[in-house]
């Protein structure tokens, strides 16, 4: 269970490191998101894929850029993870 965990929050991790890569130095093509991320460019891809179906980056001849509305996601996006690790510390109880 713990790994199924783990591997999915690796690849939102990732999806996070490449946004923010597009946030920072926009328009970016996937060599340089892979350059300054220090993630695979199949990876990159990837992940750029599930930003562009989630709102949060547009693909433009240039590179990716951040879709409007972007920060505000970003925020939505911080909030959630915050919940989350509340969550996570409330499921260390069980069991003991």
């Amino acid at each position: 269970m713990i790994d199924r965990l783990a591997r999915q929050l690796r690849k939102e991790e990732r999806d996070l490191l490449v946004l923010e890569a597009v946030l920072s130095h926009h328009p970016i093509g996937i060599p340089r998101i892979a350059e300054v991320t220090g993630v695979d460019e199949h990876k990159t891809r990837y992940s750029l894929r599930m930003l562009e179906d989630g709102g949060l980056v547009d693909p433009t001849p240039d590179g990716a850029v951040p879709a409007d509305g972007a920060l505000k996601q970003v925020e939505e996006i911080n909030a959630g993870l915050d919940a989350l690790a509340e969550r996570v510390d409330g499921l260390k109880s069980f069991g003991s």
